[in-house]
């Protein structure tokens, strides 16, 4: 089982609302952080801010307002060069050059099984074992060394234990994002663990006792019925 301190967060651009909540639903058991946008204006606001952090864009090619492809150039013509998937009914060659050519990294045709799609995902954002994670990430008012494990804010510092360490990258990696309990338990202890949602918010209450001694302004907000999200108080940039 692949574990790991981030989360994946993945931009899901698709205008058939039933078959995008359907493939949300499925990216979400795997893991992943999804949003979903229905249009092309709305999903073209989304795929170029940067502060929204995401690490992979699945896309339909026939957007309204704003087609699937436009939403891709411009993409790339800004610089941000995160794996796309194109999903689409059109399946002939002509159009599958065209979608790669034009800054696509794979091109899915409808109808597909979320398994192949779940596959191509995981093969796009695999990387080299011996590139190594970014080891200082700063939020607000903090600054963490995922590699010593060590929480700063300002003066003030502690050591975190492996598993605090773990539970609050996949946070501060995305902050203000919404992530559940089966989200951190699929991608810090597996599938095959027997840990209950109950470990999984001892963890959280750790953790906001570790940034109360630090004094930090940050807070891990319950999300009720749904999970946690790290906010902090200079953060609206972020999402």
């Amino acid at each position: 089982m692949e574990r790991g301190f981030d989360i994946m967060k993945i931009l899901l651009l698709e205008d058939d609302i039933e078959l995008c909540s359907s493939i949300q639903d499925e990216l979400q058991k795997a893991g992943y952080i999804v949003d979903c946008c229905y249009d092309g204006e709305t999903a073209m606001i989304h795929a170029l801010n940067i502060e929204y952090c995401y690490d992979l864009a699945v896309i339909d090619r026939m957007l309204p307002i704003i087609d699937g492809m436009t939403i891709i150039k411009a993409m790339r013509r800004k610089g941000i060069a995160i794996p796309v998937i194109i999903i689409t009914g059109m399946s002939e060659l002509n159009d599958r050059i065209e979608g790669l050519d034009n800054g696509a990294d794979d091109y899915l045709v409808k109808p597909f099984h979320i398994a192949e799609l779940l596959a191509r995902i995981r093969a796009l954002t695999r990387r080299p074992a011996e590139i190594k994670q970014e080891m200082h990430i700063c939020f607000s008012d903090l600054s963490f060394n995922q590699m010593e494990r060590i929480l700063s804010c300002g003066k003030n510092s502690l050591l975190l234990t492996a598993k605090e360490s773990e539970v609050l990258s996949a946070f501060i990696n995305h902050p203000q994002s919404l992530i559940t309990r089966e989200q951190l338990i699929y991608k810090i202890w597996g599938t095959d663990t027997d840990i209950v949602p109950g470990n999984v918010d001892n963890y959280i209450s750790f953790l906001r006792k570790r940034l109360r001694e630090i004094g930090s302004c940050c807070e891990i907000k319950t999300v009720y019925g749904s999970g946690y999200k790290l906010e902090g108080k200079n953060a609206g940039a972020f999402i």
